[in-house]
């Protein structure tokens, strides 16, 4: 069109509130995920494991249906905190499978391709940025998590009332916390490789590296150096040692409390340092 027409004009549609633009991102990243048959079919088997137990805790309340099928009641385990531990470890594993597979796709391809000038030009921050693309996994890895953690919970309390619900309600607050400190560090770090790894397919790989390579290190570590401090370096070992505490299991574990919380301070802050050295309106090509 050429300029001199004067044909051209300002948008004058509805504008998105500025509290909620980096919801924009989240709804266009979904837009590109869900094209993915692979990604769709995964998100379907993350939540057979929750049918189950919810069939375990119908089960457990049913008796006509355990003499249908000949079984005892005490033959079922406890709905308790162990309970929801092994789940919330069941889940963790699906829910670090699942950033390895989203992850990579957030950032990267905004690099690669130059996107990030396009982004920082308009009135939208590198924070608002970072949040948007966070949020993608937020969302998807609280609905394979807590969120059917707390159905489960519900159903429990359906079935016993009241007087299972007074001694564990401190359970509902494990179940949520538990999982949403594991998505916390799972986005940082699938973010903040996905800014430095510009190949997805290595993004993904270091994702797993990460967790599997550094829990093998750790184990060198402690057998060469006759010593536990190894399983500072071991994520898996860092959140099994905080869901022990919340969930109040006896799980023997080679960190205390306290050290598995500063080892997640310390991989927080620092997956923030390298996106904010990352996340800018500008590359310096050398």
């Amino acid at each position: 069109m050429a300029v001199y027409k004067q044909t051209y004009k300002d948008y004058g549609g509805p504008r998105t509130a500025a509290w909620s633009r980096f919801l924009i991102l989240m709804r266009y990243s979904y837009a590109r995920l869900f094209q993915s048959r692979f990604l769709v079919l995964f998100l379907a088997l993350c939540f057979f494991y929750p049918l189950g137990c919810a069939t375990l805790i119908y089960l457990s309340h049913n008796s006509p249906a355990l003499a249908m099928l000949k079984l005892q009641s005490n033959a079922l385990p406890a709905i308790d905190g162990t309970f929801f531990y092994v789940f919330c470890v069941v889940q963790g594993v699906l829910a670090l499978l699942l950033t390895t597979l989203v992850g990579p796709n957030l950032v990267a391809p905004d690099l690669a391709n130059g996107g990030l000038a396009l982004y920082l030009s308009r009135p939208f921050s590198r924070t608002e940025y970072v949040a948007g693309k966070m949020t993608v996994l937020l969302v998807l890895l609280s609905g394979i998590t807590w969120v059917p953690g707390l159905l489960l919970y519900a159903i429990q309390a359906s079935c016993t009332g009241w007087t299972w619900i007074k001694p564990n309600l401190w359970l509902a607050r494990s179940i949520v916390l538990g999982p949403v400190i594991w998505i916390l560090i799972l986005s940082l770090i699938a973010l903040a490789l996905s800014a430095w790894v510009k190949w997805r397919i290595a993004a993904g790989a270091c994702i797993l590296g990460l967790h599997f390579v550094g829990a093998g290190f750790a184990e060198a570590i402690n057998e060469i150096l006759r010593t536990r401090r190894g399983s500072l370096i071991n994520l898996g070992e860092v959140i099994h040692t905080i869901w022990g505490s919340l969930f109040d299991t006896s799980r023997a574990t080679d960190l205390s409390v306290m050290q598995a919380w500063i080892v997640l301070g310390v991989t927080c802050a620092l997956c923030l340092g390298l996106l904010a050295r990352r996340i800018r309106g500008f590359e310096v090509v050398k």
